[in-house]
Parts: structure tokens; sequence; C-alpha cells
């Protein structure tokens, strides 16, 4: 009995390393999925916030990405699917989705506010209204 138990015990363990989907014939390797999953969330951010822009330009942020990193839907369906089965490598990919937004986002804040510095000293430059001169006062008293 004691035998039986070690040898179930034996196969649980086993089989907790074994791989639940097998690797995917044209794997997008974990780097590019990175970008990928990172472009997918910069264009839907943009579709949500004016879904017209995209209208007009007539770009579908799937497709787009799809075109741009030469995959088809079944590709990064079966890829994700496949990451998404091991977990600790699919949270590690998403953090490193989260850190690129966020170095882009700080990017794009650092760009604006050298634009508004740059815009407000081109407006006071042109500004009729002249500031008053900084010189030393004089004393008024005798």
């Amino acid at each position: 009995m004691k035998n039986f138990i070690v040898v179930v015990f034996v196969l649980i363990l086993c089989s907790c390393g074994e791989k639940l989907i097998k690797e995917p014939d044209g794997l997008i390797p974990k780097d590019e999925m990175v970008d990928i999953l990172s472009d997918l969330a910069i264009l839907n951010a943009a579709r949500n916030a004016n879904p017209k822009i995209l209208e007009e330009q007539n770009i579908e942020p799937t497709r787009f990405v799809f075109e741009k990193y030469k995959i088809d839907s079944l590709q990064f369906v079966t890829s994700d699917t496949y990451y998404a089965s091991l977990p600790k490598e699919y949270e590690a990919m998403y953090l490193e989705v989260e850190e690129l937004l966020n170095k882009i986002k700080d990017s794009m804040t650092e760009a604006k506010k050298i634009k508004d510095s740059l815009l407000m000293d081109s407006r006071n430059k042109k500004s009729p209204i002249k500031k008053p001169n900084t010189k030393e006062a004089k004393d008024s008293l005798p």
C-alpha cells in the first residue's frame, strides 16, 4: 500500500511539470508578443478615446497590428493561448507590456512639458504687454 501511495505521489509531481498545451507551429517569440500586445493596447485606447480619427483614416487596430508584424489572427490566438497556459511567463510578459507602456507615457508627458514650455515662451515673446523693468528701485526719501 505504501508503494502505491509513493507511485501516485510521483505521478502527480511529474504531471505538474507537464505543459498543458504543446508549443504551436509559428509561435510568436515572447519579445515580439510583448510588442504586439503593447501596440494593441495603445491602438485600442486610441479607438476608445476618439474612434472618429481611426475611422477617418480607415484604420482597424487589430488588422493594422497584424499587418505590421506580418502575422495572422490564428497565429496570434494560438500563441496567446500557449503563453496563457504558462501563467508565470504570461504574467511576466504583461509586466513587460505595462513597463513599456509606462515608458511611452513618461516620454509623452516629458515631450508635452517641453512643447508647452516652448509655446509659453513663444507667447511671452509675442506679448504686447511689457514686463516691468526689474532694476533696483531708488529710495525716494532724502
